[in-house]
């Protein structure tokens, strides 16, 4: 398999990525695959030792033996979509009118196109076996490792994890904790509902893969790029359409295909990207 390029020449987007699977140009016709297994995976965390919890939903298709993924908010997915989704020709998908599925297909179509490896120049990272909360500390580690930055920089946290912020906290960076949910974090700070917003007042973006589903991704991606500021993406949802992104706002990316740390005790494996455009 050869190695991943960019998309096009000039700035690549997510937009742009998606119309070119569409017309074939980044592999095989779509209208040739099919999508073999459609599901969700919901889940409800609260670890030992935290004071709060979080709920997690996420579609899933697979491709041959790619899984793509998206995150959708909890409850947000009716069966039917699912049964639609499944035995449906992945050019179909592409263009279907929910976001989260669209991004989903894009993401089985690019993991069956050029899946991480270090020839497609992923660097694995082994999250070791242990529970929940080991595992969520392990993975936060190898995801903040991606900044590049001094003690007392500010990074703008969209998509809040608590073991992503007690690792900034190590480090000694400041964060600005934001989520559609709004809240408080596990230290009783309050969560900006605008993450584009606080933007401006932060030295580097580190962005959930889930705001591809829920259209917020684009305006951090311009804002990064414009600002000359680091992107980094710890992405579960699109795990395999994020790289494609190196050098076009996004600055690094650790991805996560299906299935994540959350659903297995034993070792599981992420795969780093850091790097100009591919």
């Amino acid at each position: 398999m050869t190695a991943v390029r960019p998309a096009s020449a000039g700035t690549v987007t997510y937009e742009t990525l998606l119309a070119r699977a569409r017309g074939g140009e980044l592999g095989p016709d779509p209208a040739g695959l099919r999508v073999a297994v459609a599901f969700t995976t919901r889940q409800a965390v609260r670890h030992d030792g935290r004071g709060t919890g979080y709920r997690n939903e996420v579609l899933g298709l697979r491709v041959g033996a790619a899984v793509g993924s998206c995150a959708v908010e909890p409850g947000a997915t009716a069966d039917g979509v699912v049964e639609e989704c499944a035995g449906a020709a992945l050019d179909r998908l592409l263009d279907h009118p929910l976001e989260p599925v669209r991004v989903a297909a894009l993401d089985a179509y690019l993991m069956h196109v050029a899946p991480h490896s270090p020839a497609h120049e992923a660097r694995p990272v082994r999250v070791p076996a242990g529970t929940s909360l080991e595992k969520s500390r392990a993975r936060a580690r190898a995801v903040v490792g991606l900044l590049k930055l001094p003690p007392g920089a500010t990074v703008l946290v969209v998509g809040v994890v608590n073991s992503l912020l007690e690792a900034l906290r190590a480090r000694r960076l400041a964060y600005v904790p934001c989520d559609f949910k709004g809240g408080v974090t596990e230290w009783g700070e309050a969560v900006a509902g605008d993450a584009l917003a606080e933007a401006h007042r932060c030295d580097a973006l580190l962005v959930s893969g889930m705001t591809l589903g829920n259209g917020t991704f684009e305006p951090l991606r311009r804002h990064a790029r414009e600002h000359g500021k680091q992107l980094v993406m710890f992405a579960q949802s699109g795990s395999a359409v994020l790289p494609r992104l190196l050098g076009h706002g996004v600055s690094a990316v650790c991805a996560e295909p299906y299935p994540f740390f959350w659903l297995d005790g034993g070792p599981s494996t992420l795969h780093l990207y850091q790097g100009g455009a591919r």
